[in-house]
């Protein structure tokens, strides 16, 4: 009699191990029956098997066997030849498709796949794998890194307007440093935002945020002529006021890479919105004020200790200086009156020392975030005076002749006259193409 050896799995040891204990009286059928998930009549079965056969008798008894599903010897050996010869380089689905269509051999596409690969015949459309992702370990010290991005979202609901959320969230300890509610993700908002977050932390070591144009110039923007001199963009607003204050800016490539920040908003748009709608908030005013009571509850909540204690922020620089780099500049052209048109206001640059003129001199422009505006020209500030710009308002050498017209030098060439030949000239031509045609035209007046 031969004997076959039989290698029970770890499920079929267990089983075999609760019925033995049974089997000896060291257990109860009807505790055993509860481990093993079966019913008391099931459990008896067991037990009879184990008596009359041992432990061998426990492993299923389809074992060894074949499925009786399987696909035929004859037609895996078709289904390989033609996979070889006449469907060579076919895609999986496509070669299950054409058997089916043309052979009439209906196969599955996964039983395709499994009778391909288990033969060494690979599929010639070979997916990418996955790039290997893992989460990035936090700081070990506050302001190293900061976060920085905006949500839009309707987080007054029905209530109010629609507004866009921009926040600061520190890397190291998840705590919000900073936060504010606009009514657009717009540059002003993210200086108030860096403003904010100086003046109560510090100068952060870098600052973490996506790729909006707000930081920075996308590739396809062209460059001027001064930048391709220079080889490069000149750095947006937000991006020269952090090249001014040594902060590193980097720029995130998915939304995955910023997901600190991105989770804090999933987390706002669950809980601050139920709390601005407890507090019946419907303006841009109302919701920042909910939101500046909001901030202290949520960081004492879920802000963490950080590795290291000691903090990495930089001292700030003084708050004018600050005034001076969270603020959007720009480079203009004095006009021969000694003005500068910005917007809606119109500066009138008073006379220098000696009563020098700046007429045609390059000056930075300073538009402070508190609506006033600065000039400086070679680092030093000028005296102005701001008048707003009227749709009428009369240039200033028409102002001192008290004239109402300018000149005509200025006014251009006049319109010709309504029965100049340069008008009639196309009436003309279309006449004498109609009468070469024997089209006759009667005098009119």
């Amino acid at each position: 009699m031969t004997r076959e050896t039989i290698t029970l799995t770890q499920e079929e040891h267990h089983r075999a191990h609760l019925l033995s204990r049974v089997h000896g009286g060291m257990l109860r059928a009807a505790e055993a029956a509860r481990l093993l998930g079966v019913s008391l009549r099931q459990l008896r079965r067991l037990l009879a098997r184990l008596r009359h056969g041992g432990p061998g008798a426990l492993a299923h008894g389809n074992r060894g066997r074949s499925s009786p599903r399987q696909l035929p010897e004859r037609l895996r050996q078709q289904v390989l030849r033609l996979a070889r010869t006449t469907y060579a380089g076919f895609n999986d689905h496509h070669l299950a498709e054409m058997l089916r269509e043309r052979e009439g051999l209906t196969i599955s596409r996964r039983s395709l796949q499994r009778l391909l690969r288990r033969a060494g015949l690979g599929s010639p459309r070979t997916r990418r794998p996955p790039r290997h992702r893992r989460r990035r370990a936090r700081m070990p010290q506050a302001g190293l890194l900061v976060q920085l991005d905006g949500s839009h979202h309707a987080w007054l609901e029905t209530r109010g307007p629609r507004l866009v959320l921009l926040a600061a969230i520190d890397d190291a300890s998840g705590r919000v440093l900073a936060a504010l509610f606009r009514l657009a993700e717009d540059t002003p908002g993210y200086l108030l935002l860096l403003r904010q977050l100086l003046r109560r932390h510090g100068i952060p070591g870098a600052v973490y945020s996506d790729r909006h144009s707000i930081f920075a110039f996308s590739r396809p923007t062209p460059m001027t002529l001064p930048e391709q001199l220079r080889g490069h963009h000149d750095p947006t607003q937000v991006g020269r006021a952090l090249q001014e204050l040594g902060i590193r800016w980097i720029a995130a490539h998915s939304p995955q890479a910023k997901g600190r920040i991105e989770r804090l908003f999933g987390t706002f748009q669950d809980r601050l919105v139920a709390e601005l709608r407890l507090a019946h908030a419907q303006t841009l005013a109302d919701a920042q004020r909910v939101l500046a009571r909001f901030l202290p509850r949520y960081n004492a909540r879920f802000a963490r200790r950080p590795v290291d204690l000691a903090p990495a922020w930089r001292p700030a620089p003084p708050a004018q200086i600050l005034e001076t780099i969270c603020c959007l500049k720009e480079q203009r052209t004095v006009a021969n009156d000694n003005t500068i048109q910005v917007g809606d206001r119109l500066l009138h640059l008073l006379p220098g020392p000696g009563g020098r003129s700046y007429a045609r001199a390059r000056v930075d422009v300073h538009l402070r975030l508190d609506g006033t505006v600065a000039v400086y020209y070679h680092g030093q500030r000028l005296t102005v005076h701001v008048d707003p710009v009227t749709p009428t308002r009369i240039p200033s050498y028409m102002a001192r002749n008290g004239k109402t017209r300018p000149p005509a030098a200025l006014r251009g060439p006049a319109p010709p006259a309504a029965n100049h030949p340069w008008r009639q000239y196309p009436q003309t031509a279309r006449r004498k193409e109609l009468r070469a045609l024997g089209v006759t035209f009667s005098q009119t007046r």
